[in-house]
């Protein structure tokens, strides 16, 4: 079983001092970083909107096309990275995209399921900021896709502080919730 890590939007929007901070969003950048070389295969996704989306009115402008706060943070280390990815999403003007894998109408594909498909991966980790809006959907779409799927717990950073029932619902859904601590183990398996 070939295994991928999904980083998802640790832009610098979503970090402190961002237009759209999310609390935390720094504390969770080590753990990430620790996460990264356990893997062959990082996939980083980024918030990637033009500047007049249509989410720019329920959240703050963020994540403009070509900007600073679009860029993923400075503190990510790819210094030991063998290979890594970048999939943009919420290009739309029209539609918002909170899932690396699809737009929020489900009709548009970001290409994350054939791309993670041709390079043989079937299991997938899920990492990132916001652990309760992005890092949510894209767990729901990766175990829709046939993924076995794992939401690293402590290496995402919550908008809300009510994830509990979110993260039952991704249980029940056969979803892992994991931490880093562990993501070794099931990476030997």
């Amino acid at each position: 079983m070939k295994k991928a890590l999904i980083v998802v939007d640790v832009q610098n929007d979503f970090c402190e001092g961002g237009s759209l901070a999310v609390p935390d969003a720094n504390k969770i950048i080590p753990v990430i970083n620790s996460l990264l070389p356990q893997f062959e295969l990082v996939i980083f996704t980024q918030d990637w909107h033009p500047d007049n989306h249509c989410s720019f009115g329920l959240w703050p402008t963020h994540c403009v096309q070509y900007t600073p706060g679009a860029e993923i943070h400075k503190d990510i280390d790819l210094t030991h990275l063998q290979k890594f990815y970048f999939f943009k999403k919420g290009m739309d003007q029209k539609v918002d995209s909170y899932s690396a894998f699809y737009d929020n109408d489900h009709k548009t594909s970001t290409g994350l399921t054939q791309f993670l498909k041709e390079n043989g991966v079937d299991e997938v980790f899920i990492c990132g900021i916001a652990g309760d809006i992005c890092c949510y959907y894209t767990a729901l779409d990766a175990a829709n896709e046939g993924f076995e799927t794992n939401f690293i717990e402590d290496a995402c950073a919550f908008l809300t502080k009510d994830k509990d029932s979110l993260l039952n619902e991704l249980s029940e859904k056969n979803i892992w919730l994991i931490n880093a601590e562990s993501v070794d183990l099931f990476i030997k398996n």
